[in-house]
């Protein structure tokens, strides 16, 4: 399988100012585009922060399908692979999520036994995890991916040493919301205290009592105000403009309805996202339910399948041009478009159209709550796709991850 990464040499931090800057290099607004393409360039997700569940059931992915998606943290594509689908192609503009994804389906391969991967990427402060690397891992992996895990950084530690304590509070993430973590003990509140809730009613009320506050405090509406204090999230200056029109004029506001979701309309224990974000670690197995590569179950599934997935550092029109049409039957977009301009956007639809075989899916989701295709992309191309609205209204209800305000689903209609 061709990884078409191999022919493009062009650098992280250049992809994504391809891809977001919109602003000359000396204006307010271009300043601020090229510090998020700073920052976006290192790791920015140690987990993807989407619902594969929600993805899989949208897709009605089955054995055979052929998938194109935006890589991210890689949980997706893992998941992806239980489904059996015959071929993936996963593509990102970041080295650091490539590193990542190629990290894990090596450790897929690799690692001997299911507790060894679950004990991997699944439990905090295991050191043995870098001896883990060294002897399995490591000699599977390509040099790129290599050189990326064992650089060092000015403490003298290799990149894959985070693994050894705890993965997840690294990356622009894992920054972001140990940030979030210690404002809210500044005013005297502990986020992980809603761990200790034994049902909805319990969750609804902490929030109520502890989390909703804090986002009156001037402090956070001061900070929440700034884009740049979202750029943790992965949320350009584009995103951040699209974000605060899906509430009152307030970014507070906009994150508050956001973390009430995320804190009072999932059981704790069935939604590890949640633990990610208050307990910072993912549950205990038997504790509550873990992402899906971390079952047990799909141990041997992802295994015998991770070879069906290719990563592509590359953008995704680039990835599709080199396709042959009626060659996809499955789009994975995450929220990449609302970074794009229409040029990009008609440009990117161009390919998915043409590339689209019969009854193909595309699923994405955005910032504020509508599809953002209308009057954007053009009435020739949309034309050719059906949006189901209803369906996409009750999967973005049930998108456990909670920080995307639509989640969309269209079809491509039978010519």
């Amino acid at each position: 399988m061709t990884d078409l990464s191999a022919d493009i040499g062009l650098s992280s931090r250049r992809r994504i100012g391809s891809a977001v800057y919109q602003n000359g290099v000396l204006t307010k607004a271009g300043l601020s585009e090229r510090l998020f393409a700073l920052l976006f360039s290192g790791l920015v997700y140690p987990q993807i922060w989407e619902d594969p569940d929600v993805d899989m059931e949208a897709m009605a992915l089955g054995e055979g399908h052929r998938v194109v998606t935006i890589a991210s943290g890689g949980c997706n594509v893992l998941a992806y692979l239980t489904r059996t689908p015959a071929r993936i192609d996963v593509v990102d503009l970041n080295g650091a999520h490539i590193a990542l994804n190629r990290l894990k389906l090596a450790a897929f391969r690799a690692l001997p036994s299911p507790a060894d991967l679950r004990r991997f990427f699944g439990e905090p402060g295991n050191r043995a995890n870098t001896e883990a690397y060294d002897r399995f891992i490591a000699p599977t992996l390509d040099a790129r991916s290599r050189r990326y895990w064992e650089k060092r950084d000015l403490l003298g530690r290799r990149r894959i040493e985070a693994f050894g304590r705890n993965f997840y509070h690294s990356g622009l993430l894992g920054f972001f919301i140990a940030a979030g973590h210690r404002v809210a003990r500044l005013h005297g509140v502990d986020p992980a205290g809603i761990m200790e809730a034994g049902n909805l009613r319990e969750q609804r009320r902490f929030f109520e009592d502890r989390l909703r506050p804090l986002f009156d405090k001037p402090f956070v509406r001061w900070a929440t105000s700034r884009k740049a204090s979202l750029f943790g999230l992965g949320i350009p200056p584009a995103q951040y403009d699209a974000l605060i029109t899906s509430g009152n004029g307030t970014m507070a506001e906009v994150l508050c309805a956001r973390l009430e979701k995320l804190a009072c309309h999932f059981p704790l224990k069935n939604n590890y996202f949640a633990w990610q974000a208050f307990a910072r670690r993912y549950p205990r197995e038997g504790e509550a339910t873990l992402p899906a590569y971390l079952q047990r179950e799909n141990f041997n599934t992802i295994r015998a399948n991770a070879g069906r997935a290719v990563v592509h550092h590359a953008n995704l029109i680039e990835l599709l041009a080199a396709k042959p049409a009626g060659s996809v039957d499955r789009f994975v977009l995450l929220d990449a478009q609302d970074w794009m301009s229409d040029d990009q956007l008609n440009a990117l639809w161009s390919e998915i159209t043409r590339t689209a075989a019969p009854g193909a899916r595309v699923i994405f989701r955005t910032a504020a709550q509508p599809t953002l295709l209308p009057g954007r992309v053009s009435e020739g191309l949309l034309a050719q796709w059906g949006y189901d609205f209803v369906r996409s209204r009750e999967l973005s209800a049930r998108d456990r991850s909670a920080i995307y305000g639509g989640f969309h689903l269209y079809v491509k209609k039978s010519a």
